[in-house]
């Protein structure tokens, strides 16, 4: 069985809900049940038997889109544990993109950083690539960057500290740098943090990274190591933007693609394109007067 949840359009509902109803009969999905979770919510529930996600998916894309929503293989519950992509996802920079501005680089960084996102490079060497094309850049524009460009996504603080209430573990592993990394991780809630390191000498960027470098790979070990100290049944829930967050995206149980490049998207069975960060809450069936963090 399949459990599609998507915040929909009430003024659009009933005409995108026939369409849709219509379009999953005629491709062999025909829907068990089509409903909003209550009478005051603003999410739709459609369940069909089966297991042909793609199909469900590119129907509810095709009368329901651009939307919020998530589908699995079965009943929707709050995740036990919540791992998330940091740069583009819960903050609204890049942090690499943003400190290059200070060496006066931005736009030469900012493409290989959109490029290694939409998976046309290999995020390894293209980290290195932006990094070494920071060496000399004075250590302090890592503070003025935080202070004057990096900020929470909407609704990120209230996503994290509510699942956090409900007994759900989190941490943010990104490609970026603990220098950005702790700082945010504080703002929002995550209880764990997992990034790179540069390295500095003389109150000066080197150029260089200091230990291993968090990638793809790193990003799903997390998830799995933190999944299996919750022991059997756990579930999880991850969210990403970029390339090298899907490994994370479909080892998880619910994958969000927050925002995100295609190939995000297209691994991800969750998604949020027009709300903030509380459209998860709303897709978990958390009711807002328990939402806490704002």
């Amino acid at each position: 069985m399949l459990i599609a949840r998507l915040i929909a359009d009430p003024a659009k509902l009933q005409t995108s809900l026939d369409a849709a109803l219509a379009e999953l009969k005629a491709k062999g999905l025909p829907a068990a049940c089509a409903e909003l979770l209550d009478a005051n919510s603003r999410v739709l529930q459609i369940e069909c038997p089966g297991d042909d996600m793609a199909t469900l998916r590119a129907v509810i894309d095709s009368h329901f889109g651009p939307t919020d929503g998530l589908i699995a293989r079965d009943e929707i519950a709050v995740p036990h544990l919540f791992v998330s992509d940091m740069d583009s996802t819960m903050i609204g920079q890049e942090c690499i993109d943003e400190l290059a501005d200070f060496a006066g680089l931005k736009e030469k960084i900012a493409d290989i950083t959109e490029r290694a996102m939409q998976g046309e490079l290999d995020f390894r060497s293209a980290l290195r690539e932006r990094v070494g094309l920071l060496a000399g850049l004075d250590e302090a524009a890592i503070q003025q960057c935080l202070d004057e460009r990096i900020r929470p996504n909407d609704g990120a603080r209230v996503l994290v500290e509510t699942l956090k209430s409900r007994g759900c573990r989190s941490a943010l592993v990104t490609g970026g740098f603990h220098h950005f990394a702790d700082v945010v991780a504080d703002q929002i809630g995550f209880e764990r943090v997992v990034g790179n390191r540069l390295e500095v000498a003389d109150g000066k960027l080197t150029g260089a990274l200091v230990g291993d470098i968090c990638d793809s790979s790193t990003k799903q070990a997390v998830l799995e190591e933190e999944l299996a100290k919750l022991g059997e049944g756990a579930i999880s829930m991850a969210a990403g933007d970029g390339a090298n967050d899907i490994p994370m995206l479909e080892a998880s149980a619910y994958g969000i693609a927050y925002r995100a490049k295609p190939k995000a998207r297209a691994a991800a069975n969750g998604w949020v394109e027009q709300g903030d960060l509380t459209a998860l809450l709303e897709l978990l069936e958390i009711p807002r007067e328990e939402w806490v963090g704002g």
